[in-house]
């Protein structure tokens, strides 16, 4: 049952070409001088926006109206926009019949609304290894937080373990991502799945990580609910999706309330004070009040087709292409201790996280910045509990998620993360790998100093 190892990939990025993404011509200043072609490697936070979608948000635009309240041709056309987007993010992700699709502001949202709609004595079973968008909503339920496996199997058994020994047994949910925001791992989702349900408790999975770089089903995953957001599969910010199971969603009150999520608002007159009975939709619509971010809908839907027609297997062919070249280069420098969970050989997505001996991970990623033109991320990644389990730290060390408290040149408890995906040039991690051993064998050409929390290149003298 436990993961295979990715099989090696040949030397050929030609399987698949990257996709066009907006920014892909941008070029920044470097401190050093000149300018260079922005490498946004950055795509575990926020992946760039596709052209494709920003091309079809942009044909629709002219045609704006508001969604499900009127009676004019540009309401009733984007009426049929915004729901025809509902039933293209259900075939992405291969839902089942009765499933509803549930947009939102992002994965965040979605999992507060679920937290939202558990059912009365519900617990919740969450690892520690999960990012805060998972790890946190669940604050009026019974939590059971269990500790980061290091092995696929470890985590099945922990979970199986845990579901077998709750008290009392009644209602009960498993929130689990399916590729790690900091170490890019798969998770074994389907074992999960069947550990939970074989334990009469239900699945969300969090796929923020996971849809933009494989196929997500829910059908063949069993999980009961999906949940990922816009702004990472490179759609512009603002629209997530929460996709599953509509029992629970139609029995809760609703998420917001407000228009479009009432059917029915009548006073009663009688009454001291007067009063309003509502009766709301049962439908998707029951945690969609207010006027909906149809263009946020419209790019999530666009960028699903997109990638659908772009194809999956040939996608994930040229990313592993592209993992192996950046972890083949930062194998070659000792300095250098890449973030893992469940060993080298497990299978991952585009998402690697490490730390360099000497190096305060913010000064690191300032330099890649401000000397090469590289975008990556430096810190906890919203997910303090497991980076600070991997660099061995304790929970309440110094380090904050972006915002490092040491200066240049001191430990701090942070990480570098570096992050691609289907735009992603060859010349990008190629860059950033060269990059990575010049800094680590001459050290940065700049001096740095820290500023509200960063590091920033100091710009009155040159090192």
């Amino acid at each position: 049952m436990s993961v295979s190892a990715v099989p090696a990939v040949a030397a050929d990025s030609s399987v698949c070409a990257p996709l066009a993404v907006l920014g892909r011509d941008v070029t920044v200043p470097l401190v050093t001088g000149g300018e260079v072609t922005y490498a946004a490697l950055d795509y575990a936070a926020s992946a760039p926006a596709l052209q494709r979608v920003w091309d079809d948000v942009a044909a629709y635009a002219p045609y704006y109206g508001s969604v499900h309240r009127g009676a004019g041709y540009l309401s009733q056309l984007s009426t049929d926009l915004f729901e025809n987007s509902r039933t293209t993010v259900a075939e992405f992700l291969d839902c089942r019949e009765g499933d509803q699709v549930v947009f939102t502001r992002s994965t965040t949202d979605s999992l507060n609304l679920l937290a939202a709609a558990l059912p009365a004595d519900c617990q919740v079973f969450v690892f520690e290894t999960e990012h805060h968008a998972s790890l946190l909503p669940w604050r009026d339920a019974r939590v059971t937080y269990l500790n980061a496996p290091r092995t696929p199997d470890e985590a099945v058994h922990t979970l199986e373990r845990a579901l077998a020994d709750r008290d009392p047994y009644g209602p009960a949910l498993v929130c689990v991502t399916g590729a790690s925001n900091v170490t890019g791992e798969l998770w074994p989702v389907r074992e999960l799945a069947a550990a939970a349900h074989a334990h009469g408790a239900r699945i969300v999975l969090d796929a923020a990580q996971l849809a933009p770089h494989h196929r997500v089903s829910v059908r063949e995953l069993d999980v009961d609910w999906v949940a990922f957001s816009g702004h990472k599969l490179y759609a512009p910010f603002g629209s997530g999706v929460l996709a599953g199971r509509s029992d629970w969603l139609r029995a809760a009150e609703p998420y917001l309330a407000g228009g479009g999520a009432s059917r029915k608002v009548t006073r009663r007159p009688k009454e001291a004070g007067g009063g309003v009975d509502v009766e709301w939709h049962d439908s998707a619509a029951r945690h969609e009040a207010g006027s909906p971010n149809v263009i946020g809908v419209y790019s999530i839907a666009s960028a699903c087709k997109a990638l659908t027609e772009a194809g999956f297997e040939e996608l994930v062919a040229r990313e592993r292409y592209l993992i192996s070249k950046v972890r083949e280069g930062l194998a070659e420098v000792p300095a250098v201790r890449v973030l893992s969970l469940f060993g080298d050989d497990a299978p991952r997505v585009g998402v690697i996280s490490f730390v360099v001996d000497g190096w305060n991970s913010s000064h690191f990623a300032a330099a890649l910045s401000a000397e090469y033109g590289i975008g990556v991320r430096d810190g906890l990644f919203c997910a303090h509990p497991l980076v600070r389990t991997l660099l061995g730290g304790e929970p309440d060390e110094p380090g904050e998620c972006g915002a490092p408290e040491a200066a240049p040149g001191e430990k701090s408890l942070n990480a570098i993360r570096v992050s691609f995906g289907a735009g992603t040039p060859d010349e990008h991690v190629e860059r950033f790998v060269r990059a990575v051993k010049e800094l680590v064998a001459h050290g940065a050409r700049w001096n740095y100093r820290t500023e509200d929390g960063r590091c920033v290149p100091d710009t009155s003298a040159a090192a």
